[in-house]
């Protein structure tokens, strides 16, 4: 009992900011316009306070942790194979493809995945998520370019230079490496600036949550439902039970652990939807793999707490 109650702390304060973005759209306090000014926000401004502020005042040479990185490097890259083969055997239009790829293995982490690692280990624990998700950002940009193009044929019409300085100029990799020496070197920041910054980061998980409730649509879920319930049942369930399942043989465990779970078990990111309707994709079916993937983790993410925490791995 102990362990349902604390798997019940961990999911349902999260899960309910997200249904009452829901509800709050359904009742025309929460409308599309202000759903995507939210996510920009948060996008560009408050989600880079967040990882600026926990990766800066963060002691880099205690919570980089190199095994943990190189796992999620590998494990992303299968995750991303693997979406890639199962999407040849289930379409064959290269705008659904894309957008399949891509719902199949990039997880919301940096929102759903560090309110949950707050609630299950403390906010001290976001130092090392920070910071892995600051390794595996770029990785993560990179694969989904080339999900979204290549099945479309468009790879010769993508620019490698304009693709580059996307992924540098990202908010959250420019929040990172601006956090980075701060973190290495130890430097203290100015009261003044760390308050600032600390408001700002405040807004994120909040805002974030209440944003994707506000963004979730129900209306074109049937036309794409087969695909986006196969891409989601690989994002929330297979990857997470494939990677948590060698990352305990490998000896992975507690936090570094949690934070691994948490990362590969998140839904669907919202910025996949963002990104398909940018490169031509698919973008309703990547907005109903993010809905699916979203509504159906609450008992994934729920049974997977309990599992681990039953087996006393976290």
């Amino acid at each position: 009992m102990q362990n349902l109650a604390i798997t019940l702390n961990i999911v349902t304060p999260v899960f309910l900011i997200v249904f009452l973005g829901i509800f709050l759209k359904r009742i025309g306090l929460l409308p599309d316009a202000f759903s995507s000014a939210c996510s920009k926000l948060v996008f560009l401004v408050a989600l880079p306070a967040l990882l600026f502020i926990q990766i800066a005042t963060t002691d880099f040479g205690t919570m980089l942790n190199p095994k943990q990185i190189v796992f999620a490097y590998v494990c992303v890259t299968a995750s991303f194979v693997f979406s890639w083969l199962v999407s040849l055997l289930v379409t064959t239009n290269g705008k659904d493809r894309g957008a399949f790829i891509q719902g199949s293995f990039r997880g919301n982490f940096a929102i759903l995945g560090f309110a949950m690692i707050v609630n299950a280990f403390g906010a001290h624990a976001l130092g090392q998520a920070a910071i892995l998700l600051a390794f595996i950002m770029p990785l993560y940009n990179i694969l989904a370019i080339i999900a979204l193009t290549v099945p479309m044929h468009q790879e010769k019409e993508v620019s490698v230079k304009k693709t580059v300085m996307e992924i540098l100029t990202n908010p959250l990799i420019l929040a990172s490496a601006a956090a980075l020496p701060f973190s290495y070197f130890k430097i203290p920041l100015h009261v003044v600036i760390s308050k600032t910054v600390d408001y700002l980061s405040a807004l994120t998980l909040p805002l974030a949550l209440l944003s994707i409730g506000g963004s979730l649509g129900f209306a074109s879920i049937k036309k794409d439902a087969k695909l986006a319930t196969i891409a989601a049942l690989i994002k929330i369930l297979i990857i997470p039970v494939a990677v948590i399942a060698v990352a305990l043989q490998i000896g992975f465990k507690g936090i570094e652990l949690g934070i691994l779970f948490f990362f590969f078990a998140s839904p669907t990111a919202v910025a996949s939807f963002i990104m398909a309707d940018a490169l031509g994709a698919n973008s309703k079916l990547a907005g109903s793999i993010i809905l699916i993937s979203t509504l159906v983790s609450i008992a994934t993410l729920s049974t997977g707490i309990f599992i681990l925490k039953s087996m006393g791995s976290f």
